[in-house]
């Protein structure tokens, strides 16, 4: 439309004088086509010209985009190598200047110092393996005796003293007992093992030298035969026979007032061991009173109160005790006696013994249970028998000499206090049911040592009630 306007103005103002009056006409746009040409030529020389012209001059490359190559499996990573595994001991807190050997009652200490060249110090420290000390506890777990000859290698006596020795271990085989005696021992040496204060010397953990299971041929007494040491125990109590007892047994928080052999009282005197007892309930109670008592500790102190003192006391209320400083018995393990309601052979409370030392052999019983991890431990007065230093801190026998002779299944239900004649008695046939004993060994013979009550001579006092009359009658009358 516009270039057809144009053309027909040109046509009637006749030729290019009429595209002039047009042009002066429009003169806008001559103004444009000015600043248009202008630009072209400056365009060319500013940066943003430069980049176009380098553009436009750049040939065109196609970018041909190559397919990714197929990752490849990852390699499996190798299994790291464990590092070994280093058990550290912990520091154990020793005073000032002590010697660790000076701790180690009963075990030989063996120990070198090793060194090898490191790493700088900087790493060296950071390991835990380049300063370590290394400890071992290396025991030897003994074999039991099984024939005569090593039971004679402990006494020598015995050969002679029980004749039917050599039958009585024909038909002998070792106790589980003894076994598990040191399977128990083991376990408490692997708990106390850092704590060598505590833990079994090399004297307590060989205090048993064999554990026997026997039935005699002949007449089928079963026998239960052990070698040991002997240790001490002081325990047990009795109204009835010993009325009182000393202040500091009395007071005692170690001194145990019972035996695992007990039986009725038969009087109404009261326990000696009671007010002690009586007197710990009232510490327990005013401790339990005090607000700066924790909860923990008075829960402690309320369980102690309802499961041991209240149920001691009326045990000492109602039953009597063996007293171990007038009474001769042994001591075994308390599994043994658990294990003996449903096993033969295995020794149980009041079944009767025949304890041999050298050339002696004591009749006695099973009184009480002891710790399960020991063998070996009698009555003050079985103890003292056999040597007059014996005390609850001085074993009578060191060595493994002493020969106890078991009789499994023979106790009868106490009814009364010990008789030791019958105790004698019934050990001596016992004994014949194994041979007896040989010329020249006797069993011996115990006393009633308990105090005994003053009883007055009937004559003394009805001679002195004749004097006092007879002073009456010589007074002189108002």
């Amino acid at each position: 439309m516009f270039m057809s306007n144009l053309h027909n103005d040109t046509l009637l103002s006749g030729g290019k004088s009429g595209l002039k009056g047009f042009l002066a006409r429009v003169w806008w746009l001559r103004a444009g086509l000015f600043f248009l040409v202008c630009f072209g030529i400056l365009f060319p020389f500013t940066k943003t010209g430069k980049d176009a012209v380098r553009a436009w001059k750049r040939p065109q490359v196609r970018e041909i985009v190559a397919k990714p190559a197929p990752k490849p499996e990852p390699a499996p990573k190798p299994k790291p190598i464990p590092k070994p595994v280093v058990k550290r001991i912990p520091t154990i807190a020793v005073d000032a200047d002590t010697n660790v050997r000076n701790t180690l009652k009963g075990f030989k200490l063996t120990y070198e110092a090793h060194f090898t060249e490191g790493e700088q110090a900087s790493i060296e420290r950071k390991r835990d393996d380049s300063y370590l000390a290394n400890f071992s506890l290396d025991v030897t777990v003994p074999t039991p005796a099984t024939t005569a000859e090593q039971l004679v290698g402990v006494n020598p006596h015995l050969s002679n003293m029980l004749p039917g020795l050599a039958d009585l271990m024909r038909g002998a085989k070792v106790s589980p007992m003894y076994r598990k005696l040191y399977a128990n021992k083991e376990a408490r040496l692997r708990r106390d093992v850092l704590n060598l204060g505590s833990a079994l010397t090399n004297h307590n953990f060989y205090d048993c030298e064999t554990m026997l299971e026997i039935t005699y041929p002949s007449t089928g007494r079963q026998v239960f035969l052990f070698q040991a040491d002997m240790d001490v125990v002081t325990d047990g109590s009795d109204g009835d026979r010993l009325e009182t007892m000393p202040d500091e047994v009395v007071n005692s928080t170690h001194y145990q007032p019972f035996t695992s052999y007990s039986w009725d009282k038969v009087t109404d005197k009261e326990n000696p061991m009671l007010k002690g007892w009586e007197q710990r309930v009232r510490n327990a109670e005013a401790e339990l009173a005090l607000a700066s008592t924790t909860d923990e500790r008075k829960t402690w102190l309320r369980n102690r109160i309802k499961n041991t003192l209240q149920l001691g006391i009326e045990d000492m209320k109602q039953h009597s005790f063996l007293v171990a400083e007038h009474d001769p018995f042994i001591v075994i393990s308390v599994d043994k006696i658990i294990a003996a309601r449903r096993q033969e052979h295995i020794p149980g409370v009041g079944d009767y013994v025949a304890v041999v030392y050298k050339d002696k052999i004591y009749p006695a019983i099973v009184g009480d249970g002891g710790p399960t991890f020991k063998a070996g431990e009698s009555s003050l007065r079985l103890a003292k028998e056999i040597n007059p230093i014996a005390s609850s801190y001085h074993r009578p026998v060191s060595t493994l000499g002493v020969t106890y002779i078991v009789f499994p299944g023979t106790a009868v239900k106490p009814r009364v206090a010990p008789d030791y004649d019958l105790w004698y008695e019934q050990c001596s046939m016992l004994l014949e049911d194994i041979g007896g004993l040989g010329a020249g060994y006797t069993l011996h013979r115990w006393e009633d040592t308990f105090p005994k009550p003053i009883v007055p001579d009937l004559e003394q006092v009805l001679d002195e009630e004749v004097e006092d009359e007879a002073l009456i009658e010589e007074e002189p009358q108002p």
